[in-house]
């Protein structure tokens, strides 16, 4: 599914970085702005220009809450006698001639960053013009005392094209939405400006006014299976050109593993983004979702959905058995009187479910049947075993085991991985209401406590450890608990 005013939340309230950073930012480039201005750089200083993800409004917050990066171009006229190395030299013991900056700053090969302690770094890098031809640009490496060519205003041109293409600032937002996603997952290395001009070179103009870009998922969808498509035609790595400068490799930085690793993970994304989209069930998508952006995609459902089950059940009851039905109490109550169709199509799936993280077997898959057993404590004791929605009493124990069709328990060839999933009120508000994926206790088996009052969820997923390929998942397990 879409879910439009869930991707808009997500993308104001956990991507998108805070008005108040933003102005921050401003009030604190205007500063340095005047501050040279002013100073004996006044003399030499054309223009000041925004630069990357700040130029290009795809700029995001940090997602461990720390500094933010933000660049800046100083436009300067050439100075007779100076190498490249000069001008960041003069330009960093500008800033360290005033206590304002003193202790702030710090020089590296192209910039002189000022940082502000857990809030924002600004690098600040002297862009020379016209040295030798007239209205150049160059940026100054000091590590190789070299002038190197930019052209900063049109690759900021020719994202804003691209922007203009899509419609809505679609693609300034889907650009966010990957810087994220690569932050939070830190599975793969690529640069802000590689990975917004492999996304920004899947854009043409023939997607003006298109519905496949006409809002952020359908958009994202279209522009992520399009650099899939291409980088998986792409398996050495190729070069990655600033479209008005084709000297600038910005893939140059990038090892072939760290391409190969890249090209694997983006291929993993682009499934789980086509199966959220795809997906009908409104929480099965939240939570499919969840696997490509985490768990603060959404993050305001997980009790609703929680302790809405007494009410779906309601529903049900009230459709099938009449208005005048006695639907009064949670969902043990409506069990008790309505049995097993009380649990509604929707019941097993939740947002706060974790989707499974194994990639799954192309083949069919093996047949996984979950039996339960009550004990009076853990290991001891037995009284019975139990069926699904058979209600058991609080405080006892149940142990799980995941067996094959015919019983048999799967081979050590096999890890067993367990998904527990408490639903209703007790479980919430002891902020209990798990839904990842949890160790066997032994080889096939789990033991879990009984303890919340609701009907909770247990499977099996059964994965080959050969190759970390889920080869089969059981049906939900139902454990009732008075």
């Amino acid at each position: 599914m879409k879910l439009l005013s869930h991707f808009n939340d997500f993308l104001k309230d956990e991507v998108n970085l805070n008005q108040t950073r933003v102005d921050s930012l401003e009030t604190s480039i205007q500063a340095i702005e005047d501050y040279l201005d002013g100073s004996e750089w006044g003399d030499i200083i054309v223009d000041w220009v925004p630069q990357g993800s700040w130029a290009h409004k795809t700029i995001i917050k940090p997602v461990d809450k720390g500094e933010f990066d933000a660049d800046l171009l100083v436009y300067v006229s050439p100075v007779e006698g100076w190498e490249a190395k000069d001008y960041i030299n003069d330009l960093y013991a500008q800033f360290r001639a005033t206590d304002t900056y003193r202790d702030k700053v710090k020089r590296w090969s192209h910039c002189v960053t000022v940082t502000y302690a857990n809030d924002k770094k600004i690098d600040v890098a002297p862009c020379v013009v016209g040295r030798i031809v007239s209205d150049q640009l160059e940026v100054c490496n000091r590590d190789a005392n070299t002038f190197e060519r930019s052209e900063p205003k049109l690759y900021t041109d020719w994202l804003i094209e691209r922007n203009k293409w899509t419609g809505s600032n679609t693609f300034r937002k889907v650009t966010r939405l990957l810087k994220y996603m690569r932050d939070i997952k830190t599975r793969f290395t690529c640069s802000s400006v590689l990975l917004t001009t492999m996304v920004g070179d899947r854009v043409t103009s023939q997607d003006q006014g298109q519905a496949y870009v006409a809002d952020v998922p359908a958009a994202l969808k279209t522009i992520f299976g399009r650099w899939d498509d291409w980088l998986q035609i792409n398996a050495i790595k190729p070069a990655v050109r600033n479209p008005y400068l084709q000297s600038e490799d910005f893939a140059a930085g990038l090892t072939q593993d760290q391409w190969t690793n890249l090209r694997d993970k983006i291929h993993t994304y682009r499934q789980w983004i086509d199966e959220a989209y795809n997906e009908e069930n409104q929480n099965e998508s939240i939570s499919k979702w969840r696997r490509v952006f985490g768990e603060k995609f959404a993050k305001n459902v997980d009790t609703e959905a929680a302790v809405s089950v007494s009410k779906a059940a309601v529903t049900v009851i009230t459709e099938t058995a009449g208005a005048l039905a006695d639907v009064g109490g949670d969902l043990i109550a409506l069990l008790k009187r309505f049995g097993r169709r009380v649990i509604t199509p929707d019941f097993p799936h939740f947002p706060y479910m974790r989707q499974p993280k194994w990639r799954r077997s192309p083949g069919q898959n093996l047949p996984v049947v979950v039996r339960a057993s009550l004990y009076q404590s853990r290991g001891y004791n037995k009284i019975r075993d139990v069926q699904a929605l058979e209600l058991l009493p609080a405080g006892r124990e149940i142990e799980l085991r995941a067996v094959t069709s015919t019983g048999l328990p799967f081979s050590t060839d096999f890890e067993i991985q367990w998904r527990i999933t408490n639903t209703d009120e007790e479980a919430k508000q002891r902020g209990q209401l798990r839904g990842g994926f949890e160790d066997s206790s032994t080889h096939g088996q789990r033991w879990e406590t009984l303890q919340y009052r609701g009907v909770h969820i247990a499977e099996a997923f059964v994965i080959r450890k050969q190759d970390r390929t889920l080869v089969g998942v059981s049906k939900p397990f139902y454990v009732a608990i008075e």
